[in-house]
């Protein structure tokens, strides 16, 4: 019998199919459905740090309605003066999310600061989270800092986090980093359980009649997927992290893809919005067909055999490849 379980950040999972945050997170019944469809884990969308810095908004009363809303250890939280509504809100959910389900839930902070950050994960901890991911977003627009000190915001981060914290702590980047390899690296020794490649960051467009900058969301498509491999394969085998590939996975193959390269697991969310929750079954129904058909044991046995490390063509994952792609290209 094919055995399609996974361990990620040292949780051990049924498949290594994991549902990344978005507006299906928000929801409990969303939340037990995904369960139903066959989630590995989930992660749930992000307490931002604009949240906690937010003004007092009436938390006082959202709790006298709803005493129960957060476990005993955590019901002195509301008193506390640097407390913030948005944070409230998103350990109770938290902590009702992990009441309905029996698979894990992953926490997620969104921010760059590490002031402040050990607090809440430490509260996110308390509330059950069975690991946090970091979602780091950080937009250097000062000329006056340097990359070094971007760097080193990011990786104090993580190392205070982790310091603070007993649960597997990932972290999620962006590609944007000069010196990728080396940022990965360092985050690395710096305690991250796993890398969560990559971060969609989000572009803002122009309304031209209005004259004014709107919010802008595409979701993913499979093209994005091969950023992801390209880099997963060049690190896989040099870190101690789990490493995760997001954006771009849309299919079974896609799963098998980022296997392949060497991520643990694949996570998905945008198929999901545009196909709805149950076609999350077909993806890991699919997966396993995948796996019997092609007559492999286990999901584990695909972790990296494509990758740089298991004798892959390193100059198709490096600038060789970009000649190779220019040549290959036929005009109709």
């Amino acid at each position: 019998m094919t055995d399609l379980s996974i361990k990620y950040l040292g949780l051990d999972l049924k498949h290594p199919i994991v549902v990344s945050p978005s507006p299906l997170t928000a929801s409990v019944d969303d939340i037990r459905r995904l369960e139903a469809a066959g989630a590995a884990a989930i992660v749930l969308y992000s307490l931002f740090e604009e949240q906690v810095n937010l003004q007092d908004l009436g938390y006082e009363a959202y709790y006298d309605k709803n005493p129960t809303a957060l476990p005993a250890a955590l019901q002195h939280v509301a008193a506390m003066k640097e407390y913030r509504q948005g944070a409230g809100n998103y350990l109770a959910h938290l902590y009702q999310a992990k009441k309905a389900v029996n698979i894990p839930i992953i926490a997620s902070l969104n921010g760059y600061y590490s002031s402040g950050w050990t607090q809440y994960a430490r509260l996110i901890e308390a509330a059950g989270a069975d690991a946090l991911e970091l979602n780091v977003y950080y937009l250097a627009t000062k000329r006056q800092m340097t990359a070094v000190e971007v760097e080193k915001m990011v990786l104090d981060l993580v190392a205070n986090v982790k310091s603070t914290v007993k649960i597997p702590v990932a972290v999620k980047i962006g590609p944007y980093f000069s010196a990728l390899a080396n940022m990965a690296h360092a985050l690395d020794r710096a305690g991250a359980d796993a890398l969560v490649l990559f971060n969609r960051f989000y572009q803002p467009d122009f309304d031209v009649e209005t004259r004014e900058v709107v919010p802008s969301l595409d979701l993913s498509t499979p093209a994005e997927l091969r950023l992801r491999l390209r880099w997963v394969g060049m690190l896989y085998g040099r870190l101690k992290a789990d490493m995760a590939i997001t954006g771009g996975v849309h299919t079974a193959n896609d799963v098998v893809k980022s296997l392949m390269a060497g991520a643990t697991v694949a996570m998905m969310t945008s198929a999901l919005l545009k196909n709805g929750i149950d076609y999350l079954s077909t993806v890991v129904s699919d997966f396993k067909s995948w796996l019997e058909t092609h007559e492999i044991a286990a999901a584990r046995d695909l972790i990296g055999v494509m990758s740089v490390q298991a004798g892959g063509d390193s100059a198709a994952y490096e600038r060789a490849n970009y000649l190779r792609v220019l040549k290959s290209y036929k005009a109709d």
